[in-house]
């Protein structure tokens, strides 16, 4: 069996795979993120995520960020718009007192002001680094565009003014909303037995007291497709197309991955890639990416360019549109485009760390992991006419935001 997953009293959730290696990684995936904020609390969930690290009933700030480090472990956490994740990686020997460190910071952190003042101007620096950069910015005001009036409209690293409102009081008022441990998985993998994770898992984490949410996120309203030029005076175009687009437990979502990776994932012979940049000569970077969310999801196309090319890189990039909602792959392209999409998986599995969190994320979101060969089945089950269908219904009356 691939996976082995259990259950503590206190409804946190446990997943596991066993790997002969010398390496451990391990997990507290938690469904709060910035979507769970309410209007006064923009940016308090990645606040929280970096203030979990300022110390706990245990350990001060720099106790937490050496007791791995000094094993020579790393430990990290990032935010989403729908989960916070504390995860390590240490020696196999070192697994445990790398999950007592994540139940430690999750669940006694004591947030001092005097260390949340000073974490506070690293955020400032984050945000203003972030501003620095237009193809970061265009996707969050993109997604704020598409998402108007909903919580998953707003960006992660919230604004500079609310940020030094916050204080210790607000994290825990936000932490007892949203990190309930029936919204919670501790996900693992290494070399050990599924009986030593689930132990480990029970020593730390199940002495923490049962909590369930109380209440449920909000379904985005409808939209219309929308045309804006900002004047930044960048010294390229930044360009975005895109659309809302199926939710995470869909079954469009995989001919949706497929169709995205097929017309600009990573590959150098993507058709984006092929016919702007390979052939034209007219972007260093373009690239699409699908995001599901819990209930919707964004599919977006990236590009910069040339002041004076950016419109026939858009022309290009909707004939290749065009294309996909008009006409269906030959068996060999497909053939061709779901070998490769397979591989692609397969390879990036091969990260024990990466394979670790979106086991623990596919459990927190569906309950349920797939094996990897039950999801090669299920690419390889696609029909040229769902893609076709697929691309019809995301890939017409798309979005536009156009930074100059």
């Amino acid at each position: 069996m691939e996976f082995y997953t259990y259950r503590l009293p206190n409804g946190i959730r446990g997943i596991h795979r066993q790997v002969k290696n010398t390496v451990a990684h391990c997990a507290l995936v938690i469904n709060a993120g910035s979507r769970d904020e309410q209007a006064d609390q923009f940016g308090l969930a990645h606040f929280t995520e970096h203030a979990f690290f300022k110390g706990t009933q245990r350990r001060r700030a720099w106790q937490v960020n050496c007791r791995l480090e000094n094993l020579g472990g790393e430990l990290n956490a990032f935010t989403t718009k729908e989960d916070t994740t504390i995860h390590a990686t240490t020696l196999r020997g070192d697994f445990a007192k790398a999950a007592e460190l994540i139940a430690d910071i999750a669940f006694r952190s004591t947030f001092p002001d005097r260390e949340l003042e000073r974490e506070k101007e690293v955020i400032v620096d984050e945000i203003n680094t972030y501003k620095d950069s237009p193809a970061d910015m265009i996707y969050d005001t993109f997604e704020d565009m598409l998402f108007a009036g909903s919580e998953l409209g707003h960006n992660i690293l919230g604004r500079k003014a609310a940020l030094m409102r916050y204080d210790g009081e607000a994290i825990r008022r936000f932490i007892a909303r949203t990190h309930t441990t029936d919204q919670m998985v501790f996900s693992s993998i290494g070399n050990f037995s599924p009986k030593t994770a689930q132990s480990v898992a029970a020593r730390y984490f199940g002495e923490q007291p049962a909590t369930v949410r109380g209440f449920r996120r909000a379904a985005p309203g409808a939209y219309a497709p929308f045309e804006k030029t900002v004047v930044r005076h960048t010294h390229q175009t930044h360009c975005i197309l895109g659309s809302r687009a199926c939710g995470i437990g869909e079954e469009r979502r995989l001919p949706l991955a497929l169709l995205t990776n097929l017309l600009g994932g990573p590959s150098a012979n993507s058709l984006l890639n092929v016919v702007v940049r390979e052939k034209n000569g007219l972007s260093y970077n373009i690239e699409a990416s699908y995001t599901p969310y819990g209930d919707t999801g964004i599919v977006a196309i990236y590009f910069s360019s040339d002041h004076g090319n950016a419109e026939q890189c858009l022309a290009l990039i909707e004939e290749q549109l065009r294309r996909l909602r008009s006409t269906p792959l030959t068996a060999r392209r497909l053939s061709m485009a779901k070998k490769q999409f397979i591989a692609q998986l397969a390879i990036s599995s091969e990260s024990n760390e990466s394979y670790m969190l979106s086991a623990g994320k596919s459990l927190l979101t569906h309950d349920d992991v797939d094996t990897m060969e039950q999801v090669y089945a299920k690419i390889q089950a696609l029909t040229a006419t769902q893609l076709t269908e697929v691309a019809e219904e995301v890939f017409t009356d798309m979005s536009r935001l156009i930074y100059r």
